[in-house]
């Protein structure tokens, strides 16, 4: 079945959905803790309420492969979806910040399973020569929907206030589960154990070598992608950008990552993951090393576009990287302990810069982070394998 499946023919089963998601994603973000402010929070309250989306993803990722193991990925996301639309709800209602906190850090486990779920089947049906472009793909409709979603979600605001991003999101995600169901995927034979359901310790424990060198190779490219969405705004407030400056220098900068997923996924696939993953993780090294020497909102740019762009080339590396030293047998309970190696430098990297910020300056923040991003460069060209997984080798 492998060798009929194109990426056409993932389009409406696989990427529609996921696209739909995202927008969803993206309509709530810049509201989240607008609508924690509104229920009287403080900034820093606020700022928790944000972070516990990440958290909940974080926390979802070893259930998330367990959960798509034992009952399927597409029943999995079903069940995801209707998570995320009771915790949309509950955020729509919430009389008290915690109840916003407990809604949030729902949408999180949510989208833990969506995200495995889509992997977990890519990694299955799409074979090695065109894995890297479906699941660079993936990731780029992803930030397709992320981009369009805050323009969408502010005429929602317009019309209803805060409720009407959120109102959005379950929309969306409503539809996402439709063609779910309407169109569903093509049967798979997924590999399993003849002992029954493979338990994720066991898992976890049996590829504990690629999980402690790639795996920690995966952990830093995560702390640099995530640390680029902070520095940015940080230094634009202090070198003195208003917030609409702020806002057109990242829409630049994103708007150059979402375009290179397509490109990426075939250098992957026709040259190899390093070409893509060390590249990536130096130019957006040395971006974060020029950030401190920028001044003004035209430097600032430039560098934010140079990161757009080490970020846009290494779009999709995490996934295939994971489907490719993914074992056929016990594939989503691995998938959930290299998600969870990923996930876990994404939520670092944001509290690395916040606590050297705090205790020494942003400066030396986002220097760290350039050095973390050239020893990630090293790690990933040192343990990236050179060849092609096989049925021997997995």
């Amino acid at each position: 079945m492998s060798e009929q499946v194109t990426l056409r023919s993932l389009g409406v089963r696989v990427y529609l959905p996921s696209l739909l998601y995202g927008v969803g994603q993206g309509a709530i973000a810049p509201i989240v803790a607008l609508s924690a402010r509104d229920l009287g929070a403080s900034v820093g309250v606020a700022s928790l309420v944000v972070a516990s989306a990440g958290v909940g993803q974080l926390i979802g990722d070893l259930p998330a492969g367990a959960l798509a193991g034992r009952i399927g990925e597409r029943r999995a996301m079903l069940a995801a979806t209707a998570l995320v639309i009771a915790a949309l709800a509950a955020c729509m209602l919430a009389g008290h910040e915690l109840v916003l906190v407990a809604g949030i850090f729902c949408t999180g486990l949510a989208g833990a399973v969506w995200g495995l779920a889509r992997q977990a089947y890519l990694a299955e049906v799409v074979p090695y020569q065109l894995r890297a472009r479906a699941m660079s793909t993936l990731g780029g409709v992803q930030r397709i929907g992320m981009f369009i979603g805050p323009f969408l979600g502010a005429a929602t605001v317009q019309l209803w206030g805060t409720d009407g991003a959120y109102g959005l999101h379950v929309v969306a995600a409503l539809v996402a589960g439709i063609v779910l169901v309407a169109f569903p995927e093509p049967p798979h034979q997924a590999a399993v154990s003849k002992t029954g359901p493979v338990r994720t310790i066991d898992v976890a424990r049996s590829h504990a070598a690629v999980l402690r060198t790639l795996g920690m190779g995966a952990l830093l490219v995560g702390a640099v992608r995530a640390s680029r969405q902070v520095v940015i705004p940080l230094w634009a407030d202090s070198i003195g950008l208003d917030a609409a400056t702020t806002s057109i220098i990242f829409g630049i900068a994103g708007s150059v990552d979402m375009l290179l997923f397509y490109p990426a996924g075939k250098v992957m696939d026709r040259i190899g993951r390093a070409f893509v993953a060390v590249p990536s993780m130096i130019i957006l090294g040395i971006a974060h090393l020029l950030l401190p020497l920028t001044h003004t909102a035209v430097t600032l740019a430039i560098v934010a576009v140079i990161m757009g762009f080490g970020n846009g080339i290494g779009s999709g590396i995490i996934m295939t990287l994971g489907a490719d030293v993914s074992p056929a047998v016990g594939r989503t309970a691995f998938l959930g302990a290299w998600r969870l190696c990923a996930d876990a430098g994404n939520s670092a990297g944001p509290l690395v810069i916040g606590a050297v910020s705090a205790t020494v300056a942003l400066g030396p923040a986002v220097i760290l982070m350039g050095g973390v991003g050239l020893v990630s460069a090293f790690l990933m060209g040192r343990w990236i394998p050179r060849h092609p997984p096989t049925p021997q080798r997995a």
